[in-house]
C-alpha cells in the first residue's frame, strides 16, 4: 500500500464537502477507495522498511501495532527490558519489545495466520530501526525519544486528515466537513441517518459558515483520548439530571478532561448528535461513534466500561434519563 493506503485504514475520510468530485462507491458518500486529498507524507515512509516506496502488510502490522501502544504500556515493557536501567535499549531488546506490545494487540495477535503463509511479521531491516538504531543497528534508543515519535506519528495522521478536509488550503476547514470527520466511524446501520444531519447544515444559517481551525480540530482529539473520564462525566451527570446541555459538555471537557472546546465546535457536536432537537446531547450515540474511532487505543477494560454505561442508559425505562 501508499501512504494514502496506510492513513486511509487507520482514518476513515469522507471526501471533502468543497470538492467538486461526484460522490461514488459502495456507501453513500466514499468516493474510488484509496484515493486522499492529502500531501504526500514523508513520516509514513520510514515505515517502508524495504525501501521499495510502498509499505507491506508486514510494516502495515508495525505501524497498527505502535498507533495502539498506550504510553504507560511501552513504559512498562522498556523499563523490563532495560536491564541495566540506563534509559536506552538496543535494537534487539527493541525488537523483542515490539514482539511483546505486538502480542497485546488485536490486528497483531490476528495476523498470526500470515506467517502460515509465509509473510513474516518483523522489522528487521531498515526504514524504522535504521532511524532509530543508525545504519549499523549499534546505536540505543532512549525512552523520552522514542515516547516523542508516538506522539509526532499521531499527529502527522491528525495533520493528514485535517489536510484532506482543507481542499482549498485555508487553514480552516468547513463545519460540513468537520461534521463528516466526527461521522466517519459510525457504525454502518447508522451512518445514513448521521450523514442526513450533516448534509442539513447547509440549511443553518448559524452552523453553515463556521471554518474550524487545526488547533480546534487538534482540541477534539485529544478530548477523544479522554473518552473514559469524558463519558463517565456525561453520562453520570445526565443520570443525575436528565439532560446534557452544551455547557454541561464544555465544562465536563475543561473541568474533568483539562481540555478547552470552543463553541462553534460544540455546536457542530451537538447538531449531528442531538437526535431530537431539544438541546441536549444524544450521548450514548456520541460516545458509541467516537469510541469506535479509537477503539484500538482503548484497553479491554475501558471498552466493557464503556459498553456497560451505554447499556444503562439505552435500557433504563426512566424518561429523565439520557437517550
Amino acid at each position: 500500500m501508499t501512504p494514502a493506503d496506510l492513513m486511509r485504514a487507520i482514518v476513515p475520510v469522507f471526501p471533502p464537502s468543497e470538492s467538486n468530485r461526484v460522490r461514488e462507491g459502495h456507501l453513500r458518500g466514499e468516493r474510488v477507495p484509496g484515493e486522499l486529498h492529502c500531501a504526500p507524507s514523508k513520516f509514513f515512509m520510514l515505515f517502508d522498511t524495504n525501501n521499495d516506496g510502498l509499505i507491506s502488510f508486514a510494516e502495515y502490522i508495525f505501524f497498527v501495532t505502535l498507533l495502539s501502544i498506550p504510553e504507560s504500556s511501552f513504559t512498562v515493557a522498556f523499563k523490563m527490558f532495560d536491564l541495566d536501567n540506563n534509559g536506552e535499549i538496543d535494537r534487539e531488546e527493541f525488537k523483542k519489545v515490539m514482539a511483546l506490545l505486538r502480542s497485546q494487540n488485536r490486528q497483531g495477535a490476528q495476523s498470526r495466520d500470515s506467517w502460515r503463509l509465509g509473510l513474516k511479521v518483523s522489522v528487521e531491516n531498515g526504514g524504522l530501526l535504521e532511524y532509530f538504531f543508525g545504519t549499523d543497528g549499534k546505536a540505543c534508543l532512549q525512552h523520552g525519544r522514542f515516547v516523542q515519535f508516538l506522539r509526532d506519528l499521531h499527529d502527522e495522521i491528525l495533520q493528514l486528515e485535517f489536510c484532506h478536509y482543507d481542499y482549498s488550503s485555508r487553514g480552516t476547514i468547513s463545519a460540513k466537513d468537520f461534521a463528516l470527520s466526527l461521522v466517519a466511524s459510525a457504525d454502518i446501520n447508522h451512518i445514513n441517518r448521521m450523514l442526513d444531519r450533516v448534509d442539513e447544515l447547509d440549511n443553518e444559517l448559524h452552523l453553515r459558515d463556521i471554518r474550524i481551525t487545526f488547533e480546534e480540530f487538534q482540541a477534539f482529539a485529544e478530548l477523544r483520548k479522554e473518552l473514559q473520564p469524558l463519558s463517565l462525566a456525561i453520562f453520570s451527570y445526565g443520570k443525575v439530571n436528565g439532560s446534557l446541555t452544551k455547557n454541561d459538555f464544555q465544562r465536563a471537557a475543561s473541568q474533568v478532561c483539562g481540555i478547552s472546546i470552543t463553541d462553534n465546535v460544540v455546536d457542530i457536536i451537538f447538531h449531528v448528535f442531538d437526535s431530537n432537537r431539544d438541546g441536549n446531547l444524544s450521548s450514548s450515540e456520541f460516545v458509541r461513534v467516537l469510541q469506535r474511532r479509537e477503539t484500538d487505543n482503548l484497553c479491554s477494560g475501558s471498552e466493557g466500561l464503556l459498553s456497560c454505561w451505554m447499556n444503562c442508559t439505552t435500557n433504563c425505562s426512566s424518561t429523565k434519563m439520557l437517550r
